[in-house]
């Protein structure tokens, strides 16, 4: 069975780049027709897709986030990074890596890293 793991740094100051990492065990992140999701919720919000990442490396971003976000992968270890840059208040959510499959959209989902911006 296919689990996603995300983790990061918890506590990031204002203007800092924030870099999570979601780790897939159970499967590769190159099996076809796998998307690889990074969505936030903030607080007292509703689900934000910030980006996504295909079997073949293609990227997807959402066109609110998309200057301030990369997002990679690393095959040999299975993982998935993204970076948000100059990072704000408004970033603080909890951060979740979720899996697609196909036309399945976010059939398996990690447990979500909190995140808060905060000096």
């Amino acid at each position: 069975q296919v689990q996603l793991l995300e983790s990061g740094p918890g506590l990031v100051k204002p203007s800092q780049t924030l870099s999570l990492t979601c780790t897939v065990s159970g499967g590769s992140i190159t099996t076809n027709s796998h998307y690889w999701s990074w969505i936030r919720q903030p607080p007292g919000k509703g689900l934000e897709w910030i980006a996504d990442i295909d079997w073949r490396g293609s990227t997807g971003y959402s066109p609110s986030l998309k200057s301030r976000t990369t997002i990679f992968r690393d095959t040999s270890k299975n993982h998935v990074t993204l970076q948000l840059s100059s990072v704000t208040p408004e970033d603080t959510a909890i951060y979740y890596c979720a899996r697609t499959l196909g036309e399945i959209p976010f059939d398996y989902w990690g447990q979500g890293t909190q995140v808060t911006v905060s000096s």
